[in-house]
């Protein structure tokens, strides 16, 4: 998919768009001169990020089937159906299964498969019919679905259970979804980030960051949402890519704890 033709009027839809990779993501395709939906259950911050790259902001739990079928229909009312989707949102709970007050509660192992496996599916099955039906363009391409795992999906350490479960169902998805999309010339690719730059991470004490930084093998520090943006773009533009999770970690390998 070429993001430099402007004839082509590209639209974007980016969940979690409103921090973090979501919103680097947004601003990479909006600089491109894509029209981007920034979906996001922070209203504010999605509206931050749109006001910046010219996009529409759009409140949106990706967990509610028709709160995410309203949400798309108000995407594309203000920019056509999008030929590209980028799944951001989730959240990294950290649990361990046996704690200090008992087993973990189930609600919060299922609220992070709501949110990360659930909720990338269900945008990605809405989306995906969307796309089926526009007129393709080069390579027989209809549209292009990237999802967001993390490297927790193949070695999650000590009270990453859920999390774990819920990235690793986002990696066992994707060659099945792009087996069953190519048809209808839609691609499914996966990202699978290491230690980012982002307020999930940022958010934990500085010792916890050290440590992480500590057991980065190359480059020796985080990564940038800027990076994980680039990724998106070349994705994007290479439509050799499918049907793969991409780890980018600078080959770090998480230890038990």
């Amino acid at each position: 998919m070429n993001l430099s033709d402007k004839a082509q009027k590209l639209a974007a839809v980016v969940t979690g768009g409103g921090s973090g990779l979501g919103a680097a993501t947004a601003r990479r395709l909006a600089g491109h001169g894509v029209k981007v939906a920034v979906l996001d259950v922070n209203l504010a911050a999605a509206k931050a990020v749109a006001d910046d790259i010219g996009g529409v902001a759009i409140s949106c739990n990706v967990t509610d089937d028709t709160a995410t079928e309203a949400a798309l229909a108000q995407a594309r009312a203000a920019h056509g159906v999008e030929r590209i989707l980028v799944n951001c949102a989730g959240i990294a709970p950290g649990q361990r299964l046996i704690g200090r007050e008992g087993p973990m509660p189930l609600a919060d192992f299922r609220k992070a498969i709501e949110i990360n496996l659930i909720g990338s599916f269900n945008m990605m099955r809405l989306s995906a019919f969307a796309m089926s039906s526009l007129e393709p363009l080069a390579d027989d391409e209809r549209g292009v679905i990237i999802n967001t795992a993390s490297i927790a999906a193949f070695e999650g350490q000590i009270g990453q259970a859920a999390y774990s479960a819920s990235k690793g169902g986002v990696v066992g998805m994707t060659l099945p979804a792009a087996r069953e999309l190519a048809k209808f010339g839609i691609r499914v690719v996966t990202i699978a980030p290491g230690l980012m730059e982002t307020p999930m991470l940022m958010n934990m004490p500085p010792q916890v960051t050290e440590s992480l930084v500590a057991s980065t093998l190359f480059p020796h520090r985080l990564g940038r949402p800027e990076e994980y943006a680039a990724l998106v773009e070349h994705i994007i533009t290479n439509s050799l890519i499918n049907g793969e999770t991409i780890r980018l970690d600078g080959a770090v390998r998480l230890a038990p704890k």
